[in-house]
C-alpha cells in the first residue's frame, strides 16, 4: 500500500510540474508580446523563431510546404513552434521538481534561443532580442513560483505522503489566476501591437491613388470566356497568391515611408516618400505574377491590373545606365523592410517593359499582404527575382558581388518565367457525363505571351483549343477546348506555344533552380448516360 501511494505520488508530481511549465511557459509567451509591442511584431519568439527556421529550412522541405500547404505553411509552422515550446516547457516543469535550478535553467534557456534567433534575422538590431529575453525571465520566475508552492514545506495539519504542498483547490486556484493574468497581459500586448500598427493602417485607408498617366485600356472583350471553373481573368485581390517568408506582415506607415536608390553607377543618389512617388506620372497595366514555387498546374500565378511608376525612368534619373550601354551594375537589388532582399537584371528592368515600383493593386492601394506601401512588379521575371514587397532600398551592383536571399539557397540568380499551361476544368479524379465536355484553363508566358494551346487525350493527337482576346504579352490567357468524351477513364493533357513560336517543353522538371517545366495532365473518369443506377 504504501509503494502504490508512493507510485502515485511521483505520478502527481510529475503532472504537477508539467502543468507548471506549461502554465509558466504561457506567462513568458505574454509577456514577450507585450514587450514585442514595444519594439517590433516580428520580434516576438515565435516570429523571430519561425524566421530563423525558414531562413535555415532546406530548399527541398520549403518546396514541400508550399506544394503541400500553401500560404497555410507560416500557420503550421507556428503552430509547430508551439508544440516543441510546450513539450519543453513542461520537461523544464517537470526537471524543476526534481531539481529546480536546472528546471529553471531550462525554461530561461528557451528564452535566450529566441533571443539569438531574433538577433539572427536580416536587419535585426539588439532591441529585437529584448522579448524573448524577458518571456525566458518571466518563465523562469513564474516556474520557480509555481514549483515552490507544488513542492515547498507542507501546511501544518497536511496528509502525509501526498505529492502537494498546499491543497489542490489552492494549487488550481494559483494555477488559474497566473493563467489569467498571463491572458490579459497577452491580450493587451495584442493590443498595443495592433495600436503600433494603426498608423500603417490609417495611412492606407487614407490613401486616395491618383489618375494613372497612362491607363491600361480595358480588358478586351472575349478574354474571360467565362467557362464555368475557369480562373477568372483578373484575380481579386483577396484570392491573389501569396508566397514569402514573412510570418508577420510588416505593417509600413505610408507617412513615414522612405525609398533610397544608390550603389555601382548611380551618379545621383535618390531618397524619396511616398508623396513624392505619388507625384510622378503613375502607369497602369495588366501583369500576370508567377512564383518560381509554383509546380506545373500549381496555384500560384495570379493576374492583376498594377498601378506604379516605371522603374527604369527612376533609375535612369538616378544616372543608372544598363550593360548593354556600358552601365557598371549588372544587378539590382532591392531589400524589404523584413530584411528580405531580391535581385533583378538591370538590363531586364530597363529593356522599355512595363517594369513598376506599384502602389496599387486592382483599383486600391496595395493591400499590406502584398506589399504597401510599394512593392516591385516586372513582367517576365519570376517573383524571386523581381517582386520585392514592403520595399525601402535599391541598391546597384553586380550578380559577381552579391547573392541575394534566394540565390543563397540553391535558387538561379536569372530566372525568366517560362511557358505554362493550366487546365483548370475538368478537376482531377472528376467524372463528367459523356458527351461535349469543356476543357479549360490558363496558359502564360509573361512578355512574350501566348499564340496557340493545344490538348490531347489519352497522348493521342493534339487539338488547337480556343483562345480568349489577348490583353497585351504581359498577362496570361484563357482557352477552351470542346471534348466529345467517350466512356471510360481518360488523361488530357496541355500545352502552349508561346509568342515567338516556342513550344513548351514536355519534359517535366522540379520548380528548383529556375522553375518547373512539362506539360499539365488530368485524369478524368467519364461516366456513361446509359449506366443503370439501383
Amino acid at each position: 500500500m504504501t509503494r502504490v501511494k508512493a507510485d502515485q505520488g511521483r505520478r502527481r508530481r510529475i503532472l504537477g510540474g508539467a502543468v507548471c511549465g506549461l502554465v509558466a511557459a504561457c506567462a513568458g509567451l505574454a509577456l514577450a508580446e507585450l514587450a514585442s509591442a514595444a519594439v517590433r511584431p516580428e520580434s516576438s519568439p515565435i516570429a523571430a523563431v519561425g524566421g530563423a527556421v525558414v531562413d535555415r529550412t532546406p530548399v527541398g522541405v520549403k518546396e514541400w510546404a508550399i506544394r503541400e500547404f500553401g500560404t497555410a505553411d507560416k500557420l503550421l509552422l507556428a503552430l509547430g513552434i508551439i508544440v516543441v515550446l510546450g513539450a519543453v516547457a513542461a520537461l523544464a516543469g517537470v526537471l524543476a521538481v526534481r531539481h529546480l535550478p536546472a528546471g529553471i535553467a531550462l525554461a530561461g534557456g528557451f528564452g535566450l534561443v529566441g533571443a539569438l534567433a531574433a538577433l539572427s534575422r536580416p536587419e535585426a538590431t539588439w532591441r529585437d532580442a529584448l522579448p524573448s529575453l524577458v518571456g525566458g525571465l518571466a518563465a523562469a520566475g513564474v516556474l520557480y513560483l509555481l514549483v515552490r508552492a507544488l513542492t515547498g514545506p507542507r501546511p501544518v495539519g497536511a496528509p502525509p505522503g501526498g505529492a502537494w504542498s498546499m491543497d489542490r483547490r489552492g494549487f488550481g486556484r494559483l494555477v488559474a489566476a497566473t493563467l489569467a493574468a498571463s491572458a490579459g497581459i497577452g491580450y493587451a500586448g495584442r493590443r498595443l501591437g495592433a495600436y503600433g500598427s494603426a498608423g500603417a493602417t490609417a495611412s492606407r485607408a487614407d490613401l486616395v491613388l491618383p489618375e494613372p498617366a497612362v491607363p491600361a485600356p480595358p480588358v478586351p472583350p472575349g478574354a474571360d470566356l467565362r467557362v464555368p471553373g475557369i480562373s477568372r481573368f483578373i484575380t481579386p485581390n483577396r484570392d491573389f497568391y501569396r508566397v514569402d517568408t514573412a510570418l508577420v506582415v510588416p505593417r509600413v506607415d505610408a507617412d513615414t515611408w522612405r525609398l533610397r536608390i544608390h550603389g555601382d553607377g548611380v551618379s545621383h543618389p535618390l531618397e524619396f516618400g511616398l508623396r513624392d512617388l505619388l507625384a510622378r506620372p503613375l502607369v497602369e497595366h495588366d501583369i500576370t505574377l508567377c512564383c518560381v514555387s509554383n509546380e506545373v498546374g500549381g496555384p500560384y500565378a495570379g493576374n492583376a491590373r498594377w498601378l506604379g511608376v516605371r522603374l527604369a525612368d527612376l533609375l535612369r534619373e538616378a544616372g543608372v545606365r544598363p550593360p548593354s550601354q556600358g552601365g557598371p551594375a549588372d544587378q539590382l537589388v532591392a531589400r524589404s523592410v523584413d530584411g528580405m532582399t531580391i535581385g533583378s537584371p538591370v538590363e531586364t528592368v530597363m529593356d522599355g517593359r512595363d517594369a513598376l515600383l506599384a502602389v496599387g493593386m486592382n483599383g486600391e492601394p496595395l493591400p499590406f499582404a502584398h506589399g504597401f506601401p510599394v512593392r516591385m512588379v516586372v513582367p517576365g521575371l519570376y517573383g524571386y527575382v523581381s517582386a520585392c514587397k514592403w520595399l525601402r532600398e535599391l541598391q546597384l551592383t553586380t550578380f559577381a558581388a552579391y547573392d541575394a536571399y534566394w540565390v543563397r539557397r540553391s535558387w538561379a540568380q536569372q530566372a525568366p518565367v517560362k511557358t505554362q499551361s493550366r487546365i483548370d476544368t475538368p478537376r482531377p479524379s472528376a467524372e463528367p457525363e459523356e458527351g461535349r465536355v469543356a476543357v479549360a484553363g490558363v496558359a502564360w508566358a509573361q512578355h512574350r505571351g501566348i499564340s496557340r494551346v493545344e490538348v490531347r487525350v489519352d497522348a493521342g493527337p493534339w487539338h488547337e483549343a480556343r483562345l480568349g482576346a489577348a490583353d497585351g504579352n504581359d498577362t496570361w490567357r484563357q482557352w477552351v477546348w470542346e471534348w466529345e468524351a467517350a466512356p471510360g477513364r481518360h488523361t488530357l493533357e496541355v500545352r502552349a506555344t508561346d509568342g515567338t513560336g516556342a513550344v513548351q517543353t514536355g519534359v517535366r522538371t522540379g520548380t528548383v533552380p529556375d522553375g518547373a517545366t512539362g506539360w499539365h495532365s488530368v485524369s478524368v473518369r467519364v461516366r456513361s448516360h446509359s449506366r443503370i443506377t439501383p
